[in-house]
């Protein structure tokens, strides 16, 4: 949520164009003060490591687990919703890769820690976006339910479901830069010796 949250900042400043950065707007402070956010609570690498170390590895994809039969659950419950199902399979299709992904990363630190630390972040990005896609289909499929039921909300909740669909096609893809990253392995990592690192003046 930090990462996204600066990400969001910068992106009000570009609303200001040229004055995006002079300080009676106040967005310049909002980039400050979410750039600081990804250092309080640890940075994100840190944060990364623990999901993916600790939190997943260590209790071999338990704690994981709770949170995809969930959404499996979810899925399953809504697979037949024509109302929803835009959001529904794309949601059952990740959250059984999430799966597949932590045993793959896991097998391979298996053989190599340095998996771990490779994979970490990516590791993390790709569960936040893949968190965020089941919040968002659960709020689809209420917004869906109350527009059905007729409301005196119907601009709210029609605003939920375009935010939904805009969230499914424009930023859960960001998931498969994430894969590929997290997949390709510690070796790109580790490839250069420190004596490749010679400074050329």
């Amino acid at each position: 949520m930090t990462e996204v949250g600066f990400e969001s900042a910068n992106h009000g400043v570009q609303i200001y164009g040229g004055h995006g950065f002079i300080a009676e707007w106040g967005m310049e402070q909002n980039v400050r003060d979410s750039r600081i956010s990804m250092l309080y609570e640890g940075t994100t690498g840190i944060q990364a490591l623990d999901l993916l170390g600790r939190k997943v590895l260590m209790t071999q994809g338990e704690a994981l687990k709770g949170f995809t039969k969930i959404v499996h659950k979810f899925c399953q419950a809504n697979e037949g919703n024509d109302a929803v199902k835009e959001f529904v399979a794309p949601l059952a299709a990740l959250n059984k890769e999430w799966g597949e992904l932590t045993m793959k990363v896991g097998m391979a630190a298996m053989k190599d820690r340095e998996e771990v630390g490779a994979a970490s972040v990516d590791y993390l990005m790709y569960s936040g976006y893949a968190c965020l896609a089941y919040f968002w289909a659960d709020m689809a499929r209420l917004a869906a339910e109350k527009l059905a039921a007729g409301t005196s909300e119907e601009a709210f909740y029609t605003a939920k479901l375009q935010t939904a669909r805009f969230y499914f096609q424009r930023i859960l893809p960001r998931t498969r830069t994430h894969v590929a990253t997290m997949l390709s392995g510690a070796g790109n990592l580790m490839d250069m010796k420190e004596e490749d690192f010679g400074l050329a003046y």
